[in-house]
């Protein structure tokens, strides 16, 4: 088996993931149109505790059609998504950061 060593090394590394961040929202269809994210009325959600209730909120209060969840010390790649909301979180859950892109 000549792939089995790479095989059992991705099976290791899956059980070192961290715990899951709050519920996102699906990813937006494929042909479906795209809305810009408005971050204008964001700075209201700092503060409060990261839940599915508030990313709902969050994404209306916005108009973004995904959402990306942050969590302390989370690597995340800088590409730019007009129609994405990222909403950063600290250890206690707390929203400290939210923005579009």
């Amino acid at each position: 088996m000549k792939h089995a060593p790479l095989a059992a090394m991705m099976l290791l590394a899956t059980g070192c993931t961290p715990a899951a961040p709050p519920p996102s929202s699906p990813p937006p269809a494929a042909n479906g149109p795209s809305e810009e994210c408005r971050g204008e009325a964001l700075a209201l959600f700092i503060g409060q505790t990261a839940s599915s209730e508030v990313a709902a909120r969050m994404m209306q209060a916005s108009g973004a059609r995904t959402l990306r969840w942050v969590a302390p010390g989370m690597a995340v790649t800088m590409d730019y998504r007009a129609d994405r909301l990222t909403v950063s979180y600290d250890a206690a859950m707390k929203i400290d950061r939210a923005s579009c892109g």
